[in-house]
């Protein structure tokens, strides 16, 4: 029985380019594929014809002989596209569309060499008052290190690793199941592409020591809590001379015994004694730069008062500007009276009955009383 034209099976003409058949035989492999036509034998036969005919028309060389001679360009003992049992012409034309399709599941090559350094992670304190200024430190972070016996490479010096035989360099092996082509990283050479006849003794082979080193940390002005710091290539080198990895510092902000941060704003809570909160006066409160500033209390000051302070709060990350500083005052009521000291407050009270000198605690008993009135109708 003659075999039908390849350009007829797929459906295109002679002059048809690398595009058209690309999407022709998409279509058409998708349609007959035998995962969807499930012991259809017709099907399977046509997925194999459509196959054969895609990877000698794919190829520019095939196609060129197939174009002259025909069919009989893979006859005689030749070893043609439908020499191949159903499973292997998968790693054909089908290998290449899914392989579009899906990845490296349909078994594309991923570059070889060894992978790149873990990155590792450091958590930081700081003070409040370095936040504010900034700060160049120093870290000390254990990791892996290139090895500087074999300067890397994993190799007894005066040796070098010699490319795989397994893989041929690749780093990754392909394996036939059924219509697949897996791809796994390479057994030997554990995706290096590269063996080692001679292992450096320092090492062992891997390219890198575990050890500790120091690193020199600039924290900038106005940092915040949470920040995250990047020092590109310090974190562990990899295996066998691969690039390391980074190194990620998380900065968190020390609890301060004075102030409370919120983002470029300092708060204070500031006790005031009640003499001064009454008639008025000046208090002297710290600042977030180490100084002292006075603040104005004016005369019937009352608790929870805020007094804002423009330009006193923390620096602003890359920026000249500064946050706001807010003195939350704490009306102080004395303990440990003298006989004096209450005989002469007492007096006060007395005094004070007529002039409504507590405004806030008698709005508050005013309204008060309206609630229970208005039970009692």
């Amino acid at each position: 029985m003659a075999k039908q034209d390849f350009y007829d099976i797929l459906g295109v003409s002679k002059s048809a380019d690398a595009d058209e058949l690309k999407r022709a035989y998409r279509k058409l492999a998708m349609q007959f594929h035998p995962d969807r036509n499930a012991g259809d034998k017709t099907a399977e036969q046509k997925f194999k014809d459509i196959n054969e005919a895609y990877d000698v028309l794919k190829d520019d060389q095939k196609r060129a002989a197939y174009d002259r001679f025909g069919h009989a360009a893979f006859e005689n003992g030749s070893r043609g596209p439908g020499d191949f049992p159903f499973g292997g012409g998968f790693s054909g034309g089908f290998a290449d569309i899914f392989e579009e399709m899906f990845g490296a599941m349909g078994g594309r090559r991923s570059q070889a060499g060894p992978a790149r350094g873990s990155d590792l992670r450091y958590n930081l304190e700081v003070s409040l008052e370095d936040a504010f200024r900034g700060k160049q430190t120093t870290i000390r972070v254990a990791t892996f290190a290139q090895c500087d016996t074999c300067k890397g490479n994993g190799a007894e010096p005066g040796t070098r690793p010699a490319t795989c035989r397994t893989c041929q360099g690749h780093g990754r092996v392909r394996a036939q199941q059924g219509f697949f082509t897996i791809e796994r990283t390479c057994p030997t050479c554990q995706g290096s592409g590269q063996t080692i006849d001679k292992p450096c003794r320092a090492c062992g082979g891997q390219g890198r020591l575990r050890r500790e080193k120091t690193l020199s940390v600039n924290i900038p002005p106005g940092v915040e809590d949470g920040t995250r710091i990047r020092l590109a290539g310090e974190g562990e080198a990899g295996q066998h001379g691969a690039a390391a990895g980074d190194l990620y510092i998380f900065v968190s902000i020390a609890q301060h015994p004075i102030f409370q941060r919120d983002g470029a704003n300092i708060f204070c809570r500031v006790p005031i004694p009640i003499t001064t909160a009454a008639l008025g006066g000046s208090i002297e409160v710290p600042t977030v730069e180490g100084n002292r500033t006075r603040v104005t209390v004016p005369p019937g000051t009352q608790s929870g008062h805020q007094f804002r302070l423009r330009g006193k709060g923390m620096t602003v990350l890359r920026s000249n500007l500064r946050g706001d500083m807010y003195i939350h005052a704490i009306v102080e009521t004395p303990t440990n009276l003298s006989k004096r000291q209450q005989e002469l407050l007492r007096e006060f009270e007395k005094e004070g009955e007529n002039r409504k000198t507590n405004p806030e605690s008698e709005g508050f008993f005013a309204r008060v009383k309206e609630f229970f009135e208005d039970l009692r109708e």
